[in-house]
């Protein structure tokens, strides 16, 4: 059994407004997992989730409460897989080189920070950045998202947010 689960980062909002939630139900519909790589900027955001089960880590645009309660980084199992999750603004410019000393048995590592989508494999493992979900990219790039698919392998890929009202 294939299991699959949504991707998002850097969605930087204090809430989930109807446009967030018309977005979320059209990209993560068939996602029983939601992986939130940091800045939601306010804890709040992960209420649009609420049917589904939830990991997420804080990032430095966090709010207090975010910090509080959501860990730096955090490990868990996706269909026997470990995957490694940070939001990695505390590992300086070259954040990927630095994802394997926080998650050295890590099969895939899920991070933001950067706004900038990444998915590409490193040594056999799976390194994934959503980029923004806000649109909130450098030099005006579009929205992204990432979907993960865990069954015999690991696979992910990378999605424009459509446009929608």
């Amino acid at each position: 059994m294939t299991i699959k689960a949504g991707i998002l980062s850097d969605t930087h909002s204090t809430g989930a407004n109807s446009r967030f939630r018309r977005l979320i139900e059209h990209c993560f519909s068939d996602c029983a997992i939601i992986i939130h790589a940091g800045d939601l900027t306010d804890i709040s955001i992960l209420d649009a989730f609420a049917d589904k089960t939830v990991y997420a880590v804080h990032g430095n645009m966090c709010r207090g409460t975010a910090q509080k309660i959501l860990p730096r980084e955090t490990v868990f199992t996706l269909g026997g897989f470990s995957i490694g999750l940070t939001h990695g603004a505390h590992l300086g410019y070259d954040i990927e080189s630095g994802l394997w000393d926080i998650f050295p048995e890590a099969d895939c590592v899920i991070y933001g920070h950067t706004h900038q989508p990444v998915c590409h494999y490193q040594n056999k493992r799976l390194i994934i950045n959503p980029g923004s979900f806000q649109a909130t990219g450098r030099w005006g790039s579009p929205g992204t998202y990432a979907i993960l698919e865990a069954g015999n392998t690991l696979s992910a890929q990378i999605f424009q947010l459509p446009c929608l009202p």
